[in-house]
């Protein structure tokens, strides 16, 4: 009996194809911008850990007790800086990039000229930014594994699990405000007030026990702490189950709730 296969509406790609026709794109933007963005990426993170976990970090006496389960601080501090860099460079690359592509060089205009859809528009670019945001945090974890941050042979792949949708999380959040603004200063803002405030206070320096009780439970409804402290309990193997499984689903639900947000503004965007 044969198998009839719906076809999408309008002649429209199915998103992989869509996916595979937008990759070319991506990749050459990728090539021929990966120069600029090599020591904010690469080189920049990996002389913070230095800097922080091992010269500042050989000043502070603290145990496991102090350190959340980390033996030390550089083991405490590497995952988290590396949940932090996730949320950064998902930020970066979701907000200018995705603005000047309806606002400055109509990228998106031209793709949606052809049978590829706003969502598999909004969806693929999506897409390689999470492949992008998850390289960066595997090269990362790679280069400070040597320095004994991991305490199991699985802790990088599931702190790099954690990383890698703590950035998918902040991509769709801030894909979906760059497609609702009307000037690029808007991003200035949210810089400031949010993305340097979490990336201080959300847990990836010190214990965010430190901050007292108020600023804790603050901290903790943050997306940033639930990435942070899934990235660390899996680093460390100390893994709660039961908070861990509060952390994935915050994390998933706001992936959710954020992709619908990104691919209903894009939508809105291009049609007004």
């Amino acid at each position: 009996m044969a198998v009839l296969v719906p076809t999408p509406p309008d002649g429209a790609l199915s998103l992989p194809t869509a996916i595979r026709r937008m990759a070319p794109y991506w990749l050459t933007v990728s090539l021929r911008t990966w120069r600029g963005s090599v020591v904010s990426a690469f080189l920049s993170p990996v002389f913070y850990v230095l800097a922080m976990g091992v010269l500042l970090g050989g000043f502070i006496d603290g145990g496991p007790a102090q350190l959340e389960g980390a033996p030390d601080y550089l083991a405490f501090i590497v995952p988290g800086l590396v949940a932090g860099h996730a949320m950064q460079t998902a930020v970066g690359d979701t907000s200018w990039p995705v603005f000047s592509n309806f606002k400055w060089n109509r990228v998106y205009d031209s793709m949606i000229a052809t049978p590829i859809t706003v969502r598999q528009v909004a969806a693929a670019h999506l897409f390689f930014v999470w492949v992008r945001v998850t390289v960066i945090c595997a090269i990362f974890d790679l280069v400070v594994a040597p320095f004994g941050v991991f305490a199991t042979w699985w802790s990088p792949f599931a702190a790099l699990g954690a990383q890698s949708l703590t950035g998918l999380v902040f991509a769709t959040l801030m894909y979906g405000y760059a497609c609702r603004i009307s000037s690029d200063a808007a991003f200035g803002v949210v810089f400031r007030v949010g993305v340097f405030p979490l990336f201080l206070f959300s847990g990836a320096f010190f214990p965010i026990a430190n901050l007292g009780a108020v600023g804790e439970r603050v901290a903790q409804v943050t997306p940033l702490w639930h990435g942070v402290n899934l990235s660390r309990m899996a680093s460390l193997d100390t893994v709660d189950v039961s908070t861990a499984v509060v952390n994935l689903v915050v994390l998933l639900a706001l992936a959710g709730l954020g992709s619908w947000w990104a691919v209903s503004g894009l939508e809105r965007r291009l049609s007004s």
